[in-house]
């Protein structure tokens, strides 16, 4: 199914996180001028498991991090989540994995 197809919400958000997959993802990431890698679904992935099966869970940075350092190949900070997404990895990452919109303020 082509992004085009699917709803969203008024900031571009699906409006339904079932009908994503990684085609919609590569699509959402073009969108915003993003390049996945395979660092960028480890997160993705990671944000997805977080909201599906921990209680619309959405982690802030450092939890993603936390989360995340297991699977990591070197070290993971902050900043390599920001170079993955630059508008800031909770909404951006967020966005292309098909999640509703965080509603946490900013400079958590």
């Amino acid at each position: 199914m082509a992004l085009a197809d699917l709803e969203r919400d008024d900031h571009g958000y699906l409006v339904d996180l079932n009908t994503w997959n990684e085609d919609v993802a590569a699509e959402l990431a073009e969108e915003e001028g993003v390049n996945l890698t395979d660092d960028s679904f480890k997160l993705i992935n990671f944000l997805r498991d977080e909201y599906i099966n921990n209680s619309a869970n959405q982690p802030n940075e450092r939890n993603m991090v936390k989360g995340l350092k297991g699977d990591w190949d070197g070290k993971l900070t902050t900043k390599e989540l920001y170079a993955l997404f630059p508008k800031g990895p909770a909404k951006q990452a967020g966005k292309i994995a098909g999640l509703p919109e965080t509603k946490r303020k900013g400079g958590y």
